[in-house]
């Protein structure tokens, strides 16, 4: 549902940014059936999504989906010009900067399609989204492990004071 009196923009969802690596360039396409259903779904829209592969002499640079999928057998067709323009020359440099020498990358820019209507709320009412994040599993685990109580004691309520020292934001 859109509101006319509203920007587009003012439209969006949160849109969020993924970097995903692939060890040793094998990206075997097992994940794709599962965006194309979070895109059919109406859960998220692809805004861009873009590829990129670092040498073993460490060398990034973008790759089209014709190199990756050039057989067609990992399901890659479907996302053939889902590009805005929004990522780029440095956004591939960036990104190469984060993966192992000899992976391959998945860049994808998305919207969450799904919190528009909340987003749309409070923009109206006046509010700002001023800041956002991701926090990887591996920082929850951790955070979780550090808050368990020690063999043999009891826990009987939520220690606050433990739960604010295990900060999880703090530690990406």
């Amino acid at each position: 549902m859109t509101d006319p009196a509203l920007h587009p923009v003012d439209q969006l969802g949160p849109i969020d940014y993924l970097v995903i690596e692939f060890p040793g360039g094998t990206l075997t396409g097992e994940g794709l059936p599962m965006l194309v259903d979070l895109v059919d779904r109406n859960i998220i829209r692809v805004i861009d999504l873009m590829f990129v592969k670092k040498s073993a002499e460490g060398t990034v640079s973008g790759v089209t989906i014709g190199e990756l999928d050039a057989d067609g057998k990992r399901g890659l067709a479907v996302f053939d010009g889902a590009g805005s323009g929004l990522l780029g020359p440095d956004d591939v440099q960036e990104a190469g900067a984060a993966l192992q020498a000899g992976s391959a990358a998945a860049l994808l820019i998305y919207e969450n399609v799904w919190a528009a209507p909340l987003a749309v709320a409070l923009r109206k009412g006046g509010a700002q989204f001023v800041a956002g994040g991701r926090i990887p599993v591996q920082a929850i685990i951790a955070a979780l492990d550090e808050t368990e109580p020690l063999a043999g004691e009891e826990q009987d309520a939520v220690d606050v004071t433990a739960a604010q020292d295990a900060s999880v934001v703090g530690k990406v």
